[in-house]
């Protein structure tokens, strides 16, 4: 029963992952190619996840928690994220896909919550256990990377304006529909909260602004903000970029970004012991500038290394900036605030600041319009690069690591 739960949970991550891998890199692509939407309208619809980010502890909260058990809302929310898709699909532009988007991610990232609720409540020991199921979800993306270039031929320039790229969601619809059906197999998972009040301050984290009296934790909190609004530049230009610029099977070759991420995380607790938080964040903010760099001069002829490189420094900039700073926010927080300041903290950068980003793509690629070609994608890229880089400094100088966040066997090397 134990190996066959950690199959279904592993299962169960990998399709989730691979669901969104399938459709949502090559979205922007689509969206400026094939439904000639207007830079304004990628942002609106990329803006979305923010907003899901935002509705989805609201949802857990008041739904998941107090009134049905966790699996079957994940069944019925994968359900219908299916049918969301196969509406994707058949949309004819921007305006009409977007309150299908909009209303799919405020189910997904609902899921993303309760797969963790439903995991770590099964698991006999889930600190062992779910980093290794967690796995499964970055095999599942890089599998689907994969496979829209590897096997199915979606990305090439000739079937990007054949439109080939509209088959993604049809292939993200039955992932969904597979997931959904296999949610009702995991065990019950009753909710926990059923005769509890439900406070709307809870869901978003709000008890844990007390904690913003701690100016380094203001700091932090500050920069999270400010590094998303750049990272919003890469999940809505880089696939179109790299169609554009030539680079071969370019959703495969984004692919190899979590494949680094896998090493980084094995990495992280090596660094970590001997650099501490801010050095550990500050190489994650440099990481977002480089990689920018790296785009903005290199192309997908004879400077293809480059946009490789900046592919591969993901792990790199997600893990060093993203995974070390839950790590600090959980030393700073406590027992007390824990689970209020991890919230407050992924709807400050998840739901505010990548909601700002995409908005700032989307008026500078408006701005930037009149250029074309290489000319236009170097400034596309220069300028989230120039906002990493001041982001960086002003983490350097502001935010101070005491002695007491080191990590204890940091302190002891």
């Amino acid at each position: 029963m134990k190996r066959s739960l950690q199959l279904q949970l592993s299962a169960m991550m990998f399709l989730e992952f691979f669901m969104k891998g399938s459709w949502f890199v090559t979205l922007g692509t689509y969206l400026k190619t094939n439904l000639g939407a207007a830079p304004l309208e990628v942002s609106n619809i990329f803006s979305t996840q923010s907003l899901g980010a935002v509705a989805a502890p609201f949802f857990i909260g008041f739904i998941a928690d107090r009134f049905f058990n966790a699996e079957r809302v994940m069944g019925v929310l994968h359900l219908i994220g299916a049918g969301l898709l196969l509406m994707m699909y058949r949309a004819g532009n921007a305006a009409s896909m977007y309150p299908y988007v909009l209303l799919y991610f405020i189910s997904y990232m609902s899921t993303l919550a309760l797969t963790s609720s439903v995991s770590f409540r099964n698991l006999s020991d889930p600190k062992k256990q779910y980093p290794f199921i967690r796995l499964f979800g970055t095999l599942g993306w890089m599998v689907a990377g994969f496979s829209i270039s590897y096997l199915f031929h979606w990305d090439t320039k000739e079937a990007v304006a054949s439109g080939a790229l509209q088959n993604t969601f049809l292939l993200g619809a039955a992932c969904s529909l597979a997931l959904g059906l296999l949610c009702f197999l995991l065990p019950a998972t009753p909710p926990l909260k059923k005769n509890q009040k439900f406070h709307w301050g809870d869901a978003l984290g709000l008890q844990a602004l007390a904690l913003l009296k701690q100016k380094n934790f203001l700091i932090f909190f500050i920069t999270a903000i400010i590094i998303c609004i750049p990272i919003s530049f890469y999940y809505q230009n880089a696939n179109p970029y790299l169609v554009a610029t030539g680079l071969p099977k370019p959703t495969g070759k984004m692919a190899l970004g979590q494949f680094s991420e896998l090493l980084c995380l094995l990495l992280v607790p090596f660094f970590f012991v001997r650099l501490g938080y801010k050095k550990m964040m500050l190489i994650g903010i440099s990481a977002w500038a480089l990689r920018y760099l790296l785009f903005a001069f290199g192309n997908g002829q004879d400077l293809a290394f480059m946009l490789i490189l900046g592919i591969l420094l993901h792990g790199v900039c997600y893990d060093f900036m993203f995974v070390v700073g839950q790590i600090y926010t959980d030393a700073i927080a406590g027992k007390q605030y824990r689970s209020s300041a991890q919230g407050l903290v992924t709807v400050a950068m998840y739901g505010i600041g990548m909601l700002i980003g995409f908005w700032v793509a989307g008026f500078i690629s408006e701005a930037l319009k009149a250029y074309e070609g290489a000319t236009y994608w170097r400034y596309i890229w220069l300028s989230p690069a120039a906002m990493a880089i001041v982001c960086m400094l002003i983490f350097l100088a502001l935010f101070k690591e005491q002695p007491t966040q080191q990590p204890a066997a940091a302190k002891a090397a």
